[in-house]
């Protein structure tokens, strides 16, 4: 009876241990498939580390050797500067002298262009003070008749040909001579002044009679303004010239009769004393 009573408990412990068996077979295959995964992921990441920290470390080394070598062009600069440097310093005596010329040259250069500067202002304030002076005297002179400017650092006067002479005349009228003795008496308070007389006349032909043609107008009329200031008025011979410019230098149109009218005139002009400034030209440059 007792016998029984003991193989009945062992009989069951015998089959619950032949039940679990299998089911703790099932959960450690489970765990080791877990494992198995989770090697597998962190080998992968692993992997992956040391890759970018290859690439990392070749970047690295790339980065360190072209710094090294432009760390190494920049000694060699250096080094080429610092031997520039010394070689600047070293300056002979010659060479000083040859410096202290240069720029004993450029100081009188600079003086130089301030004297021509000083010239040319002091030119253009006289003939300021000329035109001044020639519109003064000649008063209330109509405009349109007698016109006094300055262009390019030379002064003109331009005498309408109808205050001087009839058409196609170059004998001086009455009127004239109290414009012309009105010039000429500015002219002569500047013994200094030399001048020019041109004749302009339009494009009409001439008519030939004792002269040939325009050109021979323009001279004629030039030279009698010339005669009258030469012979009336006292001014010197050899401070005027006389020019014909027949119809080829027109200031206006002679499509019309206004331009026509305008471009025949009687110009005087007040020639630069280039004398000076050739003067101031050779003038040495210490």
């Amino acid at each position: 009876m007792k016998i029984a009573q003991l193989a009945l408990p062992v009989a069951l412990v015998t089959i619950f241990a032949s039940c679990s068996a299998p089911r703790k077979l099932r959960e450690s295959q489970a765990r080791n498939a877990q494992l198995d995964s989770l090697y597998r992921a962190t080998y992968g990441k692993l992997r992956t580390c040391e890759e970018d920290a290859a690439r990392a470390a070749a970047s690295y080394k790339e980065k360190v050797t072209n710094l090294t070598e432009q760390q190494e062009q920049l000694k060699t600069n250096n080094t080429q500067m610092l031997d520039h440097l010394k070689e600047l310093s070293v300056i002979s005596g010659a060479q000083a002298e040859s410096i202290k010329k240069s720029l004993d040259n450029i100081g009188a250069k600079d003086a130089y262009i301030k004297d021509l500067q000083s010239a040319i202002a002091r030119k253009d304030s006289l003939n300021m003070q000329l035109v001044m002076n020639l519109k003064g005297a000649i008063g209330n002179m109509d405009d349109k008749d007698i016109n006094i400017k300055v262009d390019k650092g030379v002064v003109y006067i331009d005498i309408s040909d109808k205050l001087l002479f009839k058409s196609g005349s170059y004998e001086i009228n009455e009127r004239a001579k109290e414009v012309l003795g009105k010039v000429a008496k500015v002219l002569i308070a500047q013994p200094d002044i030399e001048f020019m007389v041109e004749g302009h006349t339009d494009n009409v032909p001439y008519r030939p009679n004792v002269l040939l043609d325009n050109w021979d107008l323009s001279v004629k009329r030039a030279t009698s303004v010339v005669r009258i200031l030469q012979n009336q008025y006292a001014i010197p011979p050899a401070r005027m010239t006389a020019a014909g410019r027949s119809e080829y230098l027109p200031i206006a149109s002679n499509d019309t009769a206004e331009g026509k009218a305008a471009n025949r005139r009687t110009r005087i002009v007040i020639l630069p004393q280039l004398d000076q400034f050739f003067k101031l030209l050779e003038k040495p440059a210490n």
